[in-house]
This record gives C-alpha cells, structure tokens and sequence, in this order.
C-alpha cells in the first residue's frame, strides 16, 4: 500500500511507562507526516509534548491527540455553557478553563470521566448520583488499564467508568477515545489525508485497530512482523 501518513498511538507503542520502547525513535523517523493518537485523558497535548521531547522524540502539540483534551474540546465547541463535573487530572481542569467551561461540584448537566490518580469515594458518589438524576455522561476512553513498566497494569478511565456504572446503573454514555471514530477523524484532517492513505500502529486490537478498520484505516500491531517489514523498507 502507498501510505502517505501515520496515525500512531502511545501507550505500548511509543512509551511503557516512563520510557521509550526499542525503535519508538526509528518508528516515528520512518514518517514523514504523523500524528500521534492516544487515548490518554490525564495530559494535554503541550504537556505530553514537553515530556516525550525529555524522552528524545519531537512532536509538536498540534500533531498530538489525546482522548482527555480532546473531550474538553468537544463540549466547549458543542455546549460552551453546560455545567461540567470532571473527574479528572489538575491538568485537564485547567485546560478546560481555558477552553472557557464552567466547572462545578453539584448539579452539573455533564459528568466528563477522565483519569483521575485522586478518584475517591466522594467524587464517585458525587458522579454516579449527578448521572442518575440526569446529567449527561460523557467518557474520555473506555480502556480499563494501559501498560506500564515491569508488566504493571495503569488504571485507566473504563476502570472509574465500571465504579460509575456499577453504582449508576445502565445508563448511557458517550466515548470519545478510541475505538471510537472522533480523534481518529480530527487526526486525518489535521494530516489532510483520506482514510485510504493512512496506516493506524498501535498495540491494541479493540481499540487501535477496530477503530481504524472501521473507517477504512489500514491497522498495523506494533509488535507484528509487519511492523518490522515496514521499518526495514525505510
């Protein structure tokens, strides 16, 4: 296939943890147009820019999509108004005020799950009774870990998500990460490249590449032979 661009994601493909994974340098100096897509819901694209340049990789924010910020984004652009209750990172919270959102602690209209190292017992109680009496929820990423160093599992947004449910009910939710179409598509347009013309590298089956393969997005296993045929024929 002619591949134009690359949509590659993080954890487990670039990064395990605090470092970098043997040939992340050499998989991304294989393109020369990429973007990188995560659903990491805990960081901001300047933020995760500055600690992968500490790692040796130089990737501008424009060219980074996380799962996180690019929810704040969405409910700022859609419902620039709206209550929100985050869960989430300090870092995401400023973020979202910088996108102008209105936070709050009660009655919000929407509940946006992210990854939160200080989720407790009272912001599930406060997140699960907000859905129930109606406030809308919407889920940064449905992963319930991602890898860590050592073979360690990281908690990840689906893990909170399950204690939200489990407490709430069966009631609907929006997912904005992967395998869902929305960062994929904000990626191919900042590339400006059809589905046909991109590859998806990632490690996850379920999310990385149903994702892709739905939209027409050929799919490649960081951890495949294919993987590794494509790097030789750098």
């Amino acid at each position: 296939m002619q591949i134009r661009a690359s949509l590659i994601d993080l954890d487990g493909t670039l990064i395990n943890g605090q470092g970098l994974l043997p040939g992340a340098k050499e998989l991304l100096a294989r393109f020369d147009h990429f973007a990188l897509v995560s659903n990491d819901s805990e960081h901001t694209p300047v933020h995760l820019a500055n600690r992968l340049c500490g790692l040796g990789l130089s990737i501008s924010p424009e060219h980074i999509l996380l799962a996180g910020a690019a929810a704040l984004e969405s409910i700022a652009k859609e419902r620039p108004d709206a209550r929100v209750m985050l869960v989430g990172s300090t870092m995401l919270s400023q973020y979202g005020q910088d996108l102008g959102l209105h936070f709050v602690g009660h009655d919000p209209e929407i509940v946006l799950l992210a990854r939160d190292r200080n989720f407790t017992y009272a912001k599930l109680a406060a997140a699960s009774n907000a859905v129930r009496s109606g406030a809308e929820l919407i889920v940064a990423n449905p992963d319930v870990t991602h890898p860590g160093q050592d073979g360690d599992v990281v908690p990840e947004t689906g893990a909170l998500l399950a204690a939200v449910l489990a407490c709430a009910g069966d009631v609907p939710y929006r997912v904005i990460g992967k395998p869902e179409p929305y960062l994929f598509e904000r990626a191919l347009n900042r590339l400006g490249i059809r589905p046909a013309d991109a590859v998806m590298i990632g490690d996850n089956l379920l999310t990385d590449g149903v994702g892709a393969e739905r939209l027409g997005i050929e799919y490649i296993d960081v951890n495949s032979a294919a993987c590794a045929n494509l790097l030789k024929a750098a």
